[in-house]
């Protein structure tokens, strides 16, 4: 009977600590990369009160769409799912894929013309840059990690 209850009590504390293990890697990379594009776009104090809610409530939406929703898509198919799936199911997947895309494309122009309103052409096109080179540097930051793991 013990062994019933600490199994899934095992998994459940494994569970709770990778997910505050990946909360606490993902605050300490948004912290890095709100240093880093506050480096770069060098706003003033006036444009960084009106860019970062914008900016941190469309980060925000933009994870709930590709992280919760695309992932239950993805979750779906894993694991021998995909063999499993008929046509009818399939296409309901494809059509599901495609209103999230829908979403986050909807989600991306309403963000560019929120920004436009805070910030000059120049230094949106800035903070896109900005943005491709920490998450290439991110990428490359962890791709030696990874190799020194090995």
């Amino acid at each position: 009977m013990k062994r019933k209850i600490l199994i899934p009590l095992f998994l459940l504390i494994s569970f709770i600590g990778f997910s505050q293990n990946f909360k606490e890697k993902r605050e300490k990379i948004k912290a890095l990369k709100v240093a880093y594009i506050t480096e770069k776009l060098d706003l003033s104090p006036e444009e960084a009160q009106k860019f970062w809610p914008i900016y941190n409530t469309f980060e925000d939406q933009e994870f709930e769409i590709r992280h919760n929703k695309m992932r239950s898509i993805i979750h779906k198919i894993e694991d021998g799912g995909l063999e499993k799936l008929s046509e009818k199911d399939a296409a309901a997947l494809i059509h599901q894929m495609e209103a999230y895309e829908d979403e986050l494309y909807t989600l991306r122009k309403k963000y560019s013309k929120d920004l436009q309103a805070v910030l000059s052409a120049k230094k949106i096109i800035v903070l896109k840059k900005s943005e491709e080179e920490f998450n290439r540097k991110l990428l490359h930051q962890f791709r030696e990690n990874r190799e020194e793991r090995k």
